[in-house]
């Protein structure tokens, strides 16, 4: 980098363009949760299965985290602005398909296509993000902005699709993309340039179909253990998404571009941060999805008021991820990791003394105290999966930090739901296999729905101490595995230095 380069400042081009940029982000981050509170309503409308229900959650994340590193790799080799376009139009006609799906099946494929396009979008923004800010500090500083974007997507998808539904019918939660989708195709050709590696590599089709593969066989086998009890077929769809994800890892040690380096695993710090990536938004997503559920089905909120209960979470989360960048500039990126878990449990603890006739007050809390640490690892896991990553592969290393978080998103649902699931079935009423459908049927007699709701809140409870105990064992060892650097962050060395001064905007 240049001198010229350290002291020139971005001009109006380059912040229209981050706000242009923003738009995307926010969408495909917003519609990984955007349906959590939307659930009833749709469930009502189009009547799916305990398992659909799922998948309408689970398969959007499942696409993009599967493909997030694939397409930054394809971005990098043919163009990233070229690829931002090509995504954003794609999500936009899936979110028309989705708005108007008449049955389960096609709101499930509406879902899919989504995902697949969001996986487009982030890792090539970032890239071209880069482009826009030559300087290491106001590079640095969008980078902020842009992992605090992606965070308030997450907090406020909840909230925006609770206020929708309030006024408009369940596919409103999809239409409200399409206006930003339109402002994007309208100023990107203009404000953004098109950006590619000068050293793309290869794009491994074996490993991008066996990444994407083994995620969604493990997770299907992992579905049907909860709800339908121990049997052959789940078993062996599971067993089998394992090996395929083993083969996977196996097969990027002899690639000369695999799509993960596995090598940055062995930095410990690294590995807790991409570990941070993944386990609060899998404790997140699930709460967030199984909260809902509660205040409106067991205390019998109306979708508004849930909605608005979610709000100072969302506030402190998005707040948090704005300041964490001077945060860890005192403590140190080890002892902000360290202390996200801990507070992430703390919160989590909170969600144990709600009951079936109160827990308002307890839920507030919990999502307030959960959204600082929430908040820290946002930005902690951007900062160091694009530090850690060579300059020019610039949409692979965004696509790191954002595999993390996608996939922690679907698996939260999908393991920690499931595990409620389980629970459901187990000490309910076993007139229907959820408490949606139980309260749907007719002449339900008042112990069956007190059975039902009681049952449902255990399984809250089994979910959230999974998932605080989770994080507790992370924040243990990154305490006895970082402890020596709590106080403040070490001197890079000389391997890692220019990458963090160049993507990171380390000064």
């Amino acid at each position: 980098m240049t001198q010229q380069h350290a002291h020139t400042s971005p001009g109006l081009r380059a912040w229209l363009g981050l706000a242009v940029i923003l738009g995307p982000v926010l969408l495909v981050s917003m519609d990984g949760s955007i349906l959590f509170l939307a659930m009833p309503s749709i469930t009502e409308a189009i009547s799916p299965t305990a398992d659909q229900a799922l998948w309408m959650l689970d398969i959007y994340g499942f696409a993009v985290g599967s493909l997030l590193v694939a397409f930054g790799s394809i971005g990098d080799r043919y163009g990233r602005l070229k690829l931002l376009m090509t995504g954003a139009t794609v999500f936009g006609l899936g979110s028309v398909g989705a708005a108007f799906a008449p049955n389960p099946e096609l709101l499930i494929a509406c879902r899919a296509l989504m995902g697949v396009a969001g996986a487009t979008l982030l890792p090539s923004a970032l890239a071209v993000l880069s482009e826009l800010f030559p300087d290491a500090k106001q590079r640095a500083r969008a980078i902020g902005i842009f992992a605090a974007a992606f965070a308030a997507g997450f907090a406020i998808g909840p909230v925006v699709g609770g206020l929708l539904l309030t006024r408009f019918w369940w596919g409103s939660v999809f239409l409200v993309n399409l206006p930003v989708i339109v402002v994007f195709l309208a100023f990107a050709p203009v404000l953004l340039r098109e950006v590619r590696s000068t050293r793309p590599g290869h794009v491994d089709l074996a490993s991008v179909v066996a990444s994407a593969g083994g995620l969604l066989l493990t997770i299907y086998g992992l579905k049907h253990l909860a709800a339908d009890g121990l049997s052959l077929l789940p078993v062996l769809t599971g067993a089998l998404g394992l090996a395929v994800l083993t083969f996977f890892a196996l097969r990027q040690r002899h690639l000369e571009h695999p799509l993960i380096d596995f090598s940055l695993f062995r930095d410990r710090t690294f590995t807790i941060a991409i570990i941070t990536g993944l386990l609060p938004l899998a404790a997140w997503s699930a709460t967030a999805f199984l909260s809902g559920i509660y205040l409106q089905s067991v205390l019998g909120l109306d979708v508004l008021h849930a909605a608005l209960l979610a709000l100072p979470g969302a506030a402190v989360l998005t707040v948090t991820c704005i300041v964490t960048p001077a945060f860890v500039d005192r403590i140190g990126k080890k002892a902000a990791l360290i202390i996200c878990h801990f507070t992430i449990a703390g919160g989590l603890l909170l969600l144990l003394p709600v009951t079936v006739t109160s827990g308002v007050g307890w839920y507030i809390a919990a999502t307030v105290i959960a959204g600082v640490g929430y908040g820290i690892s946002f930005s902690v896991v951007a900062d160091t999966a694009v530090g850690a990553v060579p300059a020019e592969r610039a949409g692979s290393a965004g696509a790191i930090a954002e595999t993390s978080n996608e996939i922690g998103n679907a698996l939260g649902i999908a393991i920690l739901g499931s595990l409620a699931a389980l629970i459901f079935r187990l000490q309910g009423p076993d007139l229907a296999p959820t408490l949606d459908e139980t309260l749907e049927l007719p002449n339900l007699l008042p112990a069956a729905l007190t059975d039902a709701q009681g049952a449902f809140v255990t399984g809250l409870h089994a979910a959230v101490l999974v998932a605080s105990l989770l994080h507790v064992a992370l924040g243990a060892a990154a305490l006895r595995w970082l402890s020596k650097a709590t106080a403040g962050e070490p001197a890079p060395t000389d391997t890692e230095e220019p990458a963090q001064k160049q993507l990171a905007g380390r000064p």
